[in-house]
């Protein structure tokens, strides 16, 4: 696990560490500029709780580095836009002044704080932050050294599950054998039953038919008989 010297010294762990920005929260509540976005250097110091003139140095000495996380530096005219709207912001929350800066002005992001935090020496906030981040990849490393030994213990038990495998290819085989036998059997059950339907539509038909013919007769009947009667009564 890297130290807390690394850390100050090394670039390349600094840029590891640039996901980690609620760690900035946890230690100590940040305040935001209106936009919710920047904090000027001023904000800086005082979260940190150090000097304007010690954020100034360190800025000027990592510059080319903060401004990779987001630090910019305003000038003219994208520096008086900036005021207009932070003035329009600081309006709506009922703040009646807002500091502007005369010549240029300096914003950071939360990326850049955490930033200047591994870079700060002299602050017991940069410090707290910095222990916060060591402590959490101390955590992911024995997660990581948790699920390699599980795999490793799963990787162990891989060959009884090949022999077991293997044992089981037989009674795969014969119970597919078995399957496809059952398949045979219900297809020409399927078959049976098919001609069977047939059969029966053409029974009913034959049924209807006859029951056609047997209604006919029967009105027939019906018609001799009535005329049989009218004759026995004129005798």
């Amino acid at each position: 696990m890297p130290t807390e010297v690394a850390l100050l010294e090394s670039r390349a762990l600094r840029v590891e560490q640039m996901g980690r920005v609620d760690i900035l929260d946890k230690v100590k509540s940040l305040v935001m500029l209106p936009d919710g976005i920047h904090v000027r250097t001023e904000d800086v110091a005082r979260y940190f709780e150090v000097s304007t003139a010690s954020v100034r140095r360190l800025t000027d000495r990592h510059q080319e580095e903060l401004s990779e996380n987001g630090l910019r530096v305003l000038r003219g005219p994208e520096l008086r836009s900036f005021h207009g709207d932070m003035k329009s912001l600081w309006k709506e929350e009922g703040v009646e002044s807002y500091p502007q800066a005369a010549t240029q002005l300096r914003l950071y992001t939360r990326r850049t704080v955490l930033d200047v935090a591994m870079l700060l020496r002299d602050s017991d906030i940069a410090r707290c932050v910095r222990t916060y981040l060591l402590d959490a990849e101390g955590s992911l490393r024995a997660q990581y050294d948790t699920l390699d030994a599980r795999v490793t213990r799963i990787e162990s038990c891989l060959p009884d599950v090949g022999s077991a495998l293997q044992e089981l290819g037989p009674v795969l085989c014969r119970m597919s054998e078995r399957l496809d036998s059952l398949d045979r059997k219900v297809e020409v059950t399927q078959q049976l039953v098919g001609a069977m339907s047939v059969r029966l539509s053409d029974l009913s038909q034959d049924v209807v038919r006859m029951d056609a013919r047997f209604d006919a007769r029967m009105e027939a009947f019906a018609h001799q008989l009535k005329d049989l009667r009218r004759r026995g009564g004129r005798r």
